[in-house]
């Protein structure tokens, strides 16, 4: 019960980071394409895993194991579940701080059929216990199981179904290096381009049943972060405020007026974001700073600035990283309109 609550949790905190509530994961889900075909952006991605899952169907073989970073919401867990379908098999899903204990893993990798899926979200946080247990079944489809100590051990050993694992990860870079080797195929899933999140925002407005003009399909585009998820969680904001306040059509003005009042501003950035900016600008001179001091000024945990609010403000140039620290360019400081040598007037709009 304790351990449930525990994995709950998590998940709970992990999407209260990613801007999400309970209401937008069922909502992100009932989107999600079925297929590759249907599948938007990530091109040259799409197309290997293509010829990758057609060639492994002739032969009769599972699908490689397949790791997929990147910053979050681009799309990672969606497409394990596209992978799934098209190899025919069904998907088990977990993520690397729920396996706590090896018979935890057991437990889920005899109950997997041949090209069956386990995707594993944040796969870089798996204990090296985990890890250990995990080598065997990814090389030779087999586990082995010590039960008692001392002279009373004894070694089972578990054959398992040929399955595929689908890592997915926002810190590649964490991962160890006989973990990652076990993975014959990696890709990185970038940022998407604003015409990718339109065709997004057209799907998703054809299966909700709204009325959106153009200029307010790119509008909303371009303060989606270069993210599917976030795009279409402003789709829904921006209905809401045009069903309540006019007649349910989205024009640019009444997405405008919405998003404004979502404080997502016209580049993409939201409260979290400026607040880094300007914490940066006011405590600091504009850096450099530490990730831990940055965090403790604005009494947020480290990670969640480094894996919502740094990917996208390192994309745009607002943010650089250095040897000392992160510090603001010159176009944040533009952007904010805020000059270089003149912060202290700004402070008050810290938490603004």
């Amino acid at each position: 019960m304790d351990k449930n609550k525990n994995k709950d949790f998590k998940e709970d905190k992990r999407a209260i980071f990613n801007g999400e509530t309970d209401e937008d994961v069922v909502f992100n889900l009932s989107l999600r394409p079925s297929t590759l075909s249907e599948f938007v952006g990530q091109n040259k991605t799409i197309d290997n895993l293509k010829i990758a899952i057609k060639a492994a169907k002739q032969r009769g073989e599972p699908l490689e194991h397949l790791l997929l970073s990147g910053p979050p919401g681009l799309g990672k867990t969606t497409l394990a579940y596209v992978i799934a379908k098209e190899m025919g098999g069904k998907i088990t899903a977990t993520s690397g701080p729920a396996v706590e204990r090896p018979g935890d893993l057991i437990g889920i990798l005899t109950n997997l059929e041949k090209n069956d899926i386990l995707f594993i979200d944040e796969i870089h946080r798996l204990s090296k216990v985990i890890e250990e247990y995990l080598y065997p079944a990814l090389e030779n489809f087999e586990i082995d199981f010590v039960i008692d100590k001392g002279p009373y051990a004894k070694t089972i050993k578990f054959n398992l179904n040929n399955f595929t694992l689908i890592g997915a990860t926002t810190r590649a870079g964490l991962l160890t290096p006989p973990m990652r080797s076990r993975f014959g195929m990696f890709y990185y899933l970038e940022f998407y381009p604003t015409e990718d999140l339109i065709k997004i925002i057209e799907r998703s407005a054809k299966l909700l049943n709204i009325e959106v003009d153009k200029q307010a399909e790119e509008e909303i585009a371009k303060r989606s972060r270069g993210c599917p998820r976030v795009t279409n969680r402003l789709l829904r904001r921006v209905r809401d405020y045009s069903q309540v306040k006019h007649d349910g059509k989205i024009t640019k003005e009444i997405a405008i007026k919405a998003l404004d009042l979502q404080q997502v501003d016209a580049k993409g950035l939201d409260s979290l974001d400026r607040k880094v900016l300007l914490a940066i600008i006011n405590y600091y001179g504009g850096g450099p700073a530490g990730i831990d001091s940055i965090a403790a000024a604005l009494n947020e945990e480290s990670d969640t600035i480094i894996d919502v609010v740094e990917p996208y403000l390192l994309k745009i140039g607002f943010l650089q990283r250095t040897s000392r620290g992160r510090k603001v360019t010159h176009l944040a400081y533009k952007h904010l309109g805020i000059k270089k040598n003149d912060n202290s007037d700004k402070k008050n709009n810290l938490f603004d």
